[in-house]
């Protein structure tokens, strides 16, 4: 008799155990939105952030697109699927939420695909030197749905004596990701290995790439080339400076701020003359008056219709983001996407609202994204996001050989240094 209450005991400790088994799985289905179908035998990793994005678990999904993960690791994970090559990914959801996941079939090139702004920013001439950001935003319309992805996924041709300083792209709704431009060609001209997934919503793929030309003589001419049909080419320079366009070229001007200069034509198409040239010297502001201490952001113009840039500041380098961030320059690779902070970023809000004119809630909204990255835990938060995904694109450069071993290493040390660091400031 008096072994019943220890059996009682024994089945109780196992049914709590049981129970948290049950809880520290992680279940999700896989959808194949091109077919409308589960996605079947593609492989699904649990990413642990915080051991340097070492796998915690894997499995493949099976015949319904389902698949069970154990939750090990922290609380900072990602989810991975690869879908026909190409990677898609989500944070693992806290406690029993589901870890669904959207993926397309993949193609080199599909049908759909094109630049709707390719905003070029002289943002400064010193020294002998023109500083340019040039970012494209890039839309999947593809019917049925589909990623356009292959090594040389979206192709650029910048000046032949442009030294590239840095590439980022940025995936419909996702984060900025550091990348390594790939030669292709010509001098000049280049390829981002990088998925243009189908839109979410308005939201497209963000490419960005910083490069700087010698401007010894004061002054420069531009014979920019667009490799897909583009929707608006804008040239925005500071208002101490001269723009010219070539023959051939349709720029007009077409005013958007008072602290610089607009420019803009329609309709470009591979081949068609873009020619212009700009002289004299001076910078685009980066301190904008509607924003508060500096802390204007282009993420809440951008959410009323382009991809939405988490945390980019255009006051300054750094912006509301620049507390956290208290490292070494190991990570300056980096702090293009996650600093941010060029005014380049306001010409794409700008861009925006020229083609949406009912769109005048837009400065309110930036204003309020601003404030809502006022306090140190929102702007910590965004800055690990960030992290993550830097150390997410940084393994899948790995595995696509687009980095040496050695720069692998380095750039793996750097950033798990910072998010580290991002980790024990945010607890």
């Amino acid at each position: 008799m008096k072994s019943t209450p220890f059996l009682f005991r024994i089945v109780a400790v196992s049914l709590l155990s049981a129970g948290a088994l049950a809880q520290a799985q992680l279940t999700g289905t896989v959808t194949n939105k091109t077919t409308g179908k589960p996605a079947t035998g593609d492989t699904v990793v649990l990413v642990d952030t915080q051991a340097g994005m070492s796998e915690a678990a894997h499995t493949t999904t099976d015949a319904h697109g389902h698949y069970v993960l154990p939750k090990s690791g922290g609380g900072n994970l990602l989810v991975r699927v690869t879908h026909q090559g190409a990677t898609y990914f989500i944070g693992a959801p806290q406690g029993n939420a589901a870890g669904d996941i959207t993926v397309y079939d993949v193609a080199a090139k599909v049908d759909g695909v094109l630049i709707d702004e390719d905003v070029l920013g002289v943002v400064e001439s010193a020294k002998g030197k023109l500083q340019v950001i040039e970012r494209y935003s890039v839309h999947n319309s593809s019917v049925p749905p589909r990623t356009q992805w292959s090594p040389r996924t979206f192709q650029i041709v910048l000046p032949a004596e442009a030294m590239v300083v840095e590439a980022s792209a940025q995936r419909p709704g996702g984060l900025p990701t550091s990348l390594k431009l790939v030669p292709d060609g010509s001098k000049g001209h280049y390829a981002f290995n990088f998925p243009i997934q189908p839109d979410d919503g308005e939201k497209g793929t963000l490419f960005q790439v910083e490069y700087e030309l010698p401007y010894e003589s004061g002054k420069y001419t531009f014979h920019p080339q667009v490799t897909l049909p583009a929707r608006t080419v804008w040239v925005m320079l500071p208002k101490s400076m001269t723009f010219a366009p070539g023959a051939g070229s349709a720029f007009i001007s077409s005013q958007q701020d008072p602290g610089f200069q607009t420019f803009v034509a329609q309709n470009a198409a591979p081949g068609k003359p873009l020619e212009f040239t700009v002289s004299g010297t001076g910078s685009i502001p980066r301190e904008q008056p509607a924003a508060q201490g500096g802390q204007q952001s282009a993420s809440g113009a951008q959410d009323n219709g382009q991809s939405q840039q988490s945390g980019a500041s255009a006051a300054q380098p750094g912006g509301g983001m620049s507390s956290p961030i208290n490292t070494p320059d190991p990570l300056s690779k980096f702090k293009w996407w996650i600093l941010s902070g060029l005014a380049l970023l306001l010409a794409v809000a700008a861009a925006f609202l020229a083609r949406k004119p009912a769109s005048v809630a837009a400065p309110n909204t930036a204003a309020g994204a601003a404030q809502a990255l006022a306090t140190p835990a929102a702007r910590s938060a965004v800055l690990l996001d960030s992290l993550k995904e830097e150390l997410f694109a940084l393994e899948s450069e790995k595995v696509a050989g687009t980095l040496t071993p050695a720069e692998y290493e380095e750039l793996k040390a750097a950033l798990e240094t910072v998010l580290k660091r991002a980790l024990k400031r945010r607890s």
